[in-house]
C-alpha cells in the first residue's frame, strides 16, 4: 500500500487558522528575564561578521541582522522552540531533567545531544541548510554571550543567531545583486539614449 492510497481525514479542519486571544508573554521579555538582551544577540552575531556584498560594513550588517531577527521572532513556532530550550535549561539548573543527573547537566556531557538537536532545529527552521552551517560556526567558536550560557541555552541562542545570520547574509547578497542588475540596466538604457 502506498501513502497516496490512504484516505486522509482532516480531523482539525474546524480549528482556527490564526492565533486567537491576547498574547500575554513575549519571547524577548522571557529572554531578558534569562539575562539575554537583543543587544547581546546582535553583538554576538557581529563578532563573527565577515563583509559580503550588501553587507559591506558592520553598521549595515547590524541593521540587517536586527531586521532579520524581528522577522524570525514574529513566528510563534520559532518562539516556542526557543522557549522549550529555556524550560530545559531552567529544569537542568534545578536537577529536574528526566534521566539526567544535575551533575551530568552541569558538565554538558558530549553524549547528551538534545541541546545540539534543538539548536540545529532552530537554525534550520529559520534558514535551512545555510542556518545549519552558521549554527556550527557559532557553536564551535562560542563568541560573545554563547560562552557564558548553560548547556541548552548556548545551543538555542547559537541556533537563533546562526539562522538569523544566514538570512542576513543571503538577503544582503540578494539585494546587492538586484541593485547591481538595476544599475547595469540603467547604464544600458542611458547608453542607448546617449547614442
Amino acid at each position: 500500500m502506498k501513502l497516496s492510497d490512504i484516505d486522509s481525514q482532516d480531523l482539525k479542519k474546524d480549528q482556527p487558522k490564526e492565533l486567537e486571544g491576547e498574547i500575554t508573554s513575549d519571547i524577548i521579555d522571557i529572554l531578558e528575564e534569562e539575562g539575554i538582551t537583543v543587544k547581546m544577540l546582535v553583538d554576538t552575531a557581529l563578532e563573527l561578521y565577515a563583509p559580503h556584498p550588501g553587507l559591506e560594513t558592520r553598521e549595515i550588517a547590524e541593521e540587517r541582522f536586527r531586521k532579520e531577527f524581528d522577522i524570525a521572532i514574529s513566528d510563534a513556532n520559532l518562539c516556542l522552540l526557543i522557549y522549550s530550550g529555556i524550560l530545559l535549561e531552567r529544569d537542568g539548573e534545578k536537577g529536574k531533567l528526566p534521566n539526567i543527573s544535575k551533575s551530568s547537566y552541569e558538565k554538558d556531557l558530549t553524549f547528551i545531544i538534545a541541546d545540539e538537536v534543538i539548536g540545529m532545529s532552530i537554525a534550520k527552521y529559520i534558514s535551512g541548510d545555510k542556518g545549519m552551517f552558521e549554527f556550527v560556526r557559532f557553536d564551535k567558536q562560542k563568541p560573545g554571550i554563547l560562552s557564558k550560557l548553560g548547556p541548552f541555552m548556548d545551543d538555542v541562542i547559537g541556533g537563533l543567531i546562526g539562522g538569523v545570520s544566514a538570512n542576513m547574509y543571503t538577503r544582503g547578497m540578494a539585494e546587492a545583486a538586484e541593485n547591481e542588475k538595476k544599475s547595469r540596466k540603467n547604464k544600458d538604457v542611458s547608453g542607448v539614449i546617449a547614442a
